[in-house]
């Protein structure tokens, strides 16, 4: 399973790598002819929830054999009856541009999927047990076009997103402790969740926290509207996490630009708002936090067949207008990182054993709450 995981995880991080790649060298319009569909939208109709009954239409749940969110590196192992529950949205695997949306039985994407959640979800697995939807994802090129389509595809995503989450609310009761997590374009719609079915709704009582890493969220705009807090201090419950990883020098410029013309969820100009930074090694905002503290990122080997938990092996800090940033680009995962040195493929990996840390240390304040 390792080998396998890590394999195909560098195949994945080499394309994504190439596109972002040619995006710096040669501008919007061929990314455009890259990736971005030329068909027109489906109108596909959305799920119900029932739909979400089938094991089939989950990545990872409890009972699922195979259950890809249960992956650990050598030394760690998941918990055996976790009292918390997690729903997990993972980021983008479909890469195609013959649709705007996956199909929810597209292998290949969904095989890629299941490498995100052994790299990102696993590492709530000391803690939580762990659902993560299938659901028909905008495709990749949908974020690099202003069209129309790309914002429907979202919507199409988004409620598959949320019929998952009724099932899953179903399914798990009405009093366990919830973790929500999610990972760019799953943050994305974590994010929307947070604002459409949680601010201001019972099962804010619930959360422990909430992990939106990977999508810029601006404190000003966005998260007022969010219904939760950003987490303040460490063991802080009903709070959100968030934080981008740039190795240094950063350019963070791709980011900036979309984010600077956009319109925040209260409806005000994001330009120039700063953006929530959480350092995953404190768990708290704005902070700064030497290699010695970082319990463990996850490091493939040369020949790619395993992973090890390497601990103290980098800094971190916050910068700017919330960036993350790491130090000089660390040697053993280098060769996967996007222009501007930004390591959001591993926003999660490189902390790994600090985001299992973090969990573990919110869900224990929650039960003494």
């Amino acid at each position: 399973m390792a080998r396998k995981f890590l394999y195909l995880m560098a195949v994945l991080i080499v394309m994504v790598i190439a596109g972002l790649f040619a995006f710096r060298m040669f501008g919007p319009q061929l990314m455009r002819v890259a990736f971005v569909p030329s068909a027109q939208f489906e109108r596909l109709p959305g799920v119900n929830s029932g739909v979400y009954k089938n094991a089939n239409m989950w990545l990872a749940r409890p009972d699922k054999p195979g259950n890809p969110a249960l992956w650990t590196p050598s030394g760690e192992k998941p918990a055996a009856n976790p009292q918390a529950v997690m729903f997990f949205i993972h980021p983008t695997s479909y890469l195609d541009r013959t649709s705007w949306n996956a199909p929810l039985a597209d292998n290949v994407a969904n095989d890629r999927a299941a490498l995100f959640l052994r790299g990102q979800a696993s590492a709530f697995n000391a803690s939580a047990a762990i659902w993560a939807p299938r659901y028909r994802q905008a495709t990749f090129g949908a974020f690099f076009t202003g069209q129309a389509e790309a914002q429907q595809a979202l919507d199409l995503a988004y409620g598959d997103v949320s019929a998952a989450f009724d099932e899953f609310l179903r399914e798990i009761g009405p009093d366990r402790p919830i973790i929500l997590a999610g990972h760019s374009q799953g943050a994305l719609h974590l994010i929307r969740l947070l604002r459409e079915r949680v601010a201001g709704k019972p099962i804010a009582r619930r959360i422990v926290a909430a992990y939106a890493v990977g999508w810029p969220i601006s404190r000003s705009t966005d998260l007022p509207v969010l219904g939760l807090p950003e987490c303040s201090a460490a063991d802080q419950t009903g709070c959100i996490l968030s934080w981008q990883s740039f190795a240094e020098p950063a350019d963070p410029s791709l980011i900036l630009d979309t984010f600077d013309v956009s319109t925040g969820l209260n409806g005000a100009p994001r330009k120039g708002s700063a953006m929530i930074c959480t350092n995953p090694i404190t768990g708290t905002p704005d902070a700064s936090a030497p290699a010695t503290a970082n319990l463990g990122t996850l490091v493939p080997s040369t020949d790619m067949k395993t992973a090890t938990l390497v601990a103290g092996g980098l800094p971190a800090r916050c910068d700017g207008r919330g960036f993350l940033l790491i130090g000089p680009p660390p040697a053993q995962i280098g060769q996967y990182v996007l222009p501007g040195n930004n390591y959001h493929v591993f926003d999660y990996s490189l902390f790994w054993g600090n985001v299992r840390a973090d969990a573990a240390r919110r869900l224990a304040a929650f039960d003494k709450k």
